[in-house]
């Protein structure tokens, strides 16, 4: 497992945009698979973005407005979003898949490890 501290959350206007970033350590160079996950009150935990090594993947609700990046060098993963609407408002949390094989699965259970989360509040 790794340790992962996530920053960047805050409040925005419906259309503007906001950045977040996870810091991992020790490392992310061995890590198969980092994604976003957010959660709204009242709601299960949703998928996000993922990225692994063959690139990155969505959900419908964020496509072409999200951004997932990662820099292993600097052991950080970012999520730019773009066009924020109401619904995306929620608790935004960065997560690692650290075992051998990844198979693209977006079931938050099959991530070992979890940042504490940061606060997204959209207002339209």
């Amino acid at each position: 497992q790794v340790q992962l501290v996530e920053s960047g959350g805050g409040l925005a206007q419906a259309g503007g945009s906001l950045r977040l970033s996870c810091q991992a350590s020790p490392d992310t160079f061995s890590i198969p698979a980092m994604a976003w996950f957010r959660q709204a009150p009242g709601k299960e935990r949703e998928f996000v973005a993922s990225i692994t090594d063959r690139g990155p993947a969505y959900p419908e609700s964020v496509k072409g407005r999200f951004t997932i990046s990662r820099d292993s060098a600097k052991n950080t993963v970012w999520l730019q979003m773009n066009s924020l609407k109401s619904e995306d408002t929620g608790v935004y949390y960065c997560a690692a898949f650290t075992g051998r094989h990844y198979t693209g699965s977006v079931r938050d259970t099959d991530f070992d490890s979890w940042g504490p989360g940061t606060q997204v509040t959209v207002s339209s």
